[in-house]
Formats: structure tokens, C-alpha cells, sequence
């Protein structure tokens, strides 16, 4: 009672709409880099909430909520779901907002080609976002403006129709962007290109198993030849690996290269170790919330893979002693370690058994006079192994395509880590290769699985999956304010 007052106030660094001059079109770029701001802004719960489910991640620490929803057991209260759902949400209509102003500077005389492009980088954020909502949720509500109001009363869409709309925004959206690399854009470095528009349609219609748009989607990609592989999977995931030849969409971070000052970074601390020996004293740890599983351990090993592993997985001596305690496993190749490849040591924790390299910046990579664990790190969120995986995907699945056959594509991704070639290559053999590359990555595992029905290695490690396991319920905070929600749940 005591704050109502602060009711009465005029909001703080806010500029008032009608305050804007729209013939003063060189302020546009303000809205794109606060629409991308917003996009690099994913907040911490965000990721595990999409990510966690699968037998390539455990969540490890002490969220017991987390830990439960990884069982498949969900608690509609938990304040992870409600967060996510608000975070995604909040996204979506500052999105909308910022389209609409970009409309009006195109009404007041803008360049038409250059608001349309703007318009379209915005409506891939927001159809990758809605991407992520239904996969959690299944039906949900699709935002048509800034006005949060206007979700009391939207119906909600079902997963198909959601999938449908994101594949047909893409298609409003491709004309207009940029044929070009993510990492070639001047303007917008790192920013989101026509490529980026094809992969989320790519995205939304393997869903809902039109595989010949996803063959067509990503062979469009392929086709231009403007992507490749970056030669060192470990690397992929540290500095070297920033704005890279093979990302179609990485969230961006930076401490600027000073040892002092501003610093934009995720928060890498979620993944970090909660005991360990980096090479370069003094530098930060984290919770240890993050952790690649041991039958995701044993794949890898029984695949005689190396690199991928090396870079997926950080090992402690309890993790070690625990993959050994199986017989058949109980020789395991020397290069196996707690000690990273940079020379940081990854000591014993009572929260976990392994830690997750792709979350990882070795010590040595830090900005001298930076230690916050995993500062000026990026987050690579598309990739073109994804692409080429989809497109082998979508062949193995039925459909058609003159660019590259799926043998080429799933190859092609094998022989950056040294593994040898395959013939006639199947759906299983596709979503292995799938498996063994993106781990503990955005929940590709989860959702391969189900989208075509080969769930029974969801039933791991003492887990019991089922078909009604596949969504999260809507979180009770949002039932209670969005009849429509209350309305759909059995």
C-alpha cells in the first residue's frame, strides 16, 4: 500500500511515442539494436526451462523442481516455467512494438527496402521465440501487436496452426533479408540474415513433419554454398568460435577487450564448476547446474568419438570412476581426464559427476583482469550442422531433394570430427549423429525425440517416459490470469 503512489509517477527513462520525430530515420537503428539486445538478453532459467529434458542433460545442483522436471514430473507452480514463459513473452510483444514503430517511419517517408528489412530480422526473433513456446506448451497464444491486453482475449493456437504461422511469417520475411552470412553483415554483425529466416522455417516444419519444406528450406541454404563447418568442434564453443562461418544465429556478448568497464555476458555461472583449479589463478567458478549425463558419456565412447565428447564434456574424478564402474567400461581411453585440454581441473562436487564443455571458456581465454566464469563468451543457437542434419533429416523421412543427398549431409558433419563415412544412411542413424553433436543444445535431443515418436531412450537412469510427458503444463500464475489456458488443460 505504501508504493500505490509511485502509480502516479511518470515512468522513468522512457521516451513518450508522441515525442518521436519519424523523418529522422537514422534513429531506426536504435529500435534494431534494442530489438537485438533484447534477443542476446536471455535470461538464465530461460535455457534450462527449454533445454533440460533428454538423455544427454541432467540438471544438477539443487532446484528440486528442476530436478523433478527432468523426471517428467511437473509442478505447474514452479517458478522456472512462469519466469520463461513471461521472459519469451516480454520478447515477443517488445518485438511487436518495435515493428510498429518502424511502420511509422516508413509512413513519414523512410526507405521502404530498409524498414522492410528491420521488420523482417524482427519477426525471425519473434517466430523463434514462438518456436520455443510451443515446444514447451503446445497450444499457445500468438501475440499480433504490442498490447499485452490483447492476450486476455486471443484464442489459443494449436501446435500445428503455431508451426504453420512461424513457416508462413518466414516466407513474408525471406524476400527481404539479406543473402548473406550472419558474420558478413556490416551493419549488424552477427546479425540476422535471409539464412536465418529459411532455418527457423526449416524449424517449424519438421514439427509438424512436412518434410519436403524442410528439404527445400535447408537445401536452399546448402545450395548457396555460403556456409561451412568450423574446423575445430572444441574451438566452435570458446572465443574462436565467435561470429563463426557456421552460425546462423548466435546470441552475442562482450567485455570489450578491457579489463575494466562495461560487460555484457550471459550468466555463465549457471554451468560453471563449483570447485575447480583453472589455470589462470584467480579465475571464477559457478553453481554447477548443468550436467551431461553418463549414458550421453557411453554413447560417445561407444562411437569411439573424441572430439565431440572432449568438447561436450568436462569430467571429475568421481565422473571418471563412476563411467569405469561399469565393466564395460572399465578401460577407458587415456585422453579421458579432469583436466581440460587448457589446463584447467575439474575437482569433485557433491552436485554433479561431469560439467558441460560447450558452456565452458578455459581460463586461458579470459580477457586479462576479467574472472567472472565464461565472460565474452557467445551462445551459438543455430548452427549448420543443424542444417545439414535437418536436410538429411527430412530425406531419411521421405522426402526429395537434387541438392545433397542425406549420405553427403550426415558425412559431411562426421568428417569434421575424424569419424568415417556412412552409406545409406537411416532416420536413426541421422538422429545419432544428431545426438552425438548438439548435447546439452536447446533441447534438440528431447525434441528429435519425440517429434517421431522414438521415446523409449527417454526411459533412462531410473526415468519413466510417457506421451503425456511431452509438454509442460501452463504455469499457474498465467492459468490464473488467462482463462483460455484453464479452458485447455484436461
Amino acid at each position: 500500500m505504501g508504493c500505490s503512489g509511485l502509480l502516479d509517477e511518470p515512468l522513468q527513462n522512457v521516451q513518450k511515442v508522441e515525442e518521436t520525430d519519424y523523418t529522422e530515420t537514422e534513429n531506426m537503428m536504435l529500435l534494431v539494436y534494442g530489438s537485438y539486445a533484447q534477443l542476446n538478453d536471455l535470461q538464465w532459467e530461460s535455457f534450462p526451462t527449454i533445454s533440460l529434458r533428454g538423455d544427454d542433460v541432467n540438471p544438477a545442483g539443487d532446484q528440486q523442481p528442476l530436478i523433478q522436471t527432468d523426471l517428467y514430473a511437473y509442478d505447474r507452480n514452479f517458478w522456472l516455467y512462469n519466469s520463461t514463459w513471461l521472459n519469451l513473452y516480454s520478447d515477443i510483444i517488445y518485438w511487436h512494438g518495435a515493428m510498429e514503430e518502424l511502420m511509422k517511419y516508413q509512413e513519414a517517408g523512410a526507405n521502404p527496402a530498409l524498414t522492410n528489412q528491420y521488420i523482417a530480422e524482427m519477426k525471425v526473433m519473434r517466430s523463434f521465440e514462438l518456436l520455443l513456446l510451443a515446444r514447451l506448451w503446445s497450444d499457445i497464444l500468438i501475440p499480433t501487436s504490442s498490447q499485452p491486453r490483447e492476450l486476455y482475449s486471443v484464442e489459443l493456437s494449436t501446435f500445428d496452426e503455431v508451426m504453420q504461422h512461424i513457416s508462413d511469417q518466414m516466407d513474408e520475411a525471406i524476400p527481404n533479408l539479406a543473402a548473406v552470412r550472419p558474420n558478413q553483415r556490416t551493419d549488424v554483425p552477427g546479425g540476422i540474415s535471409r539464412y536465418t529466416a529459411l532455418a527457423v522455417k526449416a524449424m517449424a516444419n519438421l514439427e509438424i513433419k512436412n518434410f519436403q519444406a524442410v528439404a527445400d528450406a535447408t537445401g536452399e541454404i546448402i545450395a548457396d554454398g555460403n556456409f561451412s563447418l568450423q574446423d575445430d568442434y572444441y574451438q566452435l564453443f570458446k572465443i574462436p568460435g565467435k561470429l563463426s562461418g557456421e552460425n546462423l544465429m548466435e546470441l552475442q556478448y562482450s567485455d570489450y577487450g578491457t579489463a575494466t568497464g562495461t560487460v555484457n555476458r550471459y550468466l555463465w555461472d549457471f554451468f560453471g564448476p563449483a570447485s575447480w583449479t583453472p589455470d589462470v589463478s584467480g579465475a571464477g567458478g559457478g553453481w554447477g547446474f548443468w550436467e551431461p549425463t553418463a549414458t550421453y558419456v557411453k554413447f560417445m565412447l561407444d562411437r569411439g568419438e573424441r572430439e565431440r565428447l572432449e568438447a561436450t564434456v568436462l569430467f571429475t574424478p568421481d565422473g571418471i570412476a563412476q563411467i569405469k564402474s561399469d565393466p564395460a567400461y572399465a578401460t577407458l581411453p587415456s585422453w579421458i581426464s579432469n583436466t581440460s585440454k587448457d589446463g584447467d581441473v575439474f575437482n569433485n562436487h557433491p552436485r554433479y559427476k561431469f560439467l558441460s564443455g560447450k558452456f565452458y571458456l578455459p581460463s586461458n581465454q579470459l580477457t586479462p583482469g576479467r574472472f567472472s566464469y565464461g565472460e565474452n563468451k557467445n551462445m551459438p543457437v543455430i548452427r549448420y550442422s543443424e542444417v545439414l542434419l535437418m536436410h538429411a533429416e527430412a530425406l531419411t523421412s521421405g522426402a526429395t531433394s537434387s541438392v545433397m543427398t542425406a549420405d553427403v549431409a550426415v558425412n559431411t558433419v562426421r568428417n569434421r570430427v575424424g569419424l568415417g563415412a556412412l552409406s545409406g544412411v537411416t532416420l536413426d542413424q541421422v538422429l545419432d549423429e544428431k545426438y552425438a553433436e548438439f548435447a546439452t543444445e536447446w533441447g534438440i535431443r528431447f525434441f528429435d525425440l519425440v517429434r517421431h515418436g522414438k521415446t523409449a531412450p527417454l526411459s533412462y537412469e531410473g526415468r519413466t517416459y510417457t506421451d503425456a510427458d511431452r509438454f509442460l503444463p501452463y504455469p499457474l500464475p498465467q492459468e490464473d490470469i488467462l482463462p483460455q489456458l484453464k479452458a485447455d488443460q484436461p
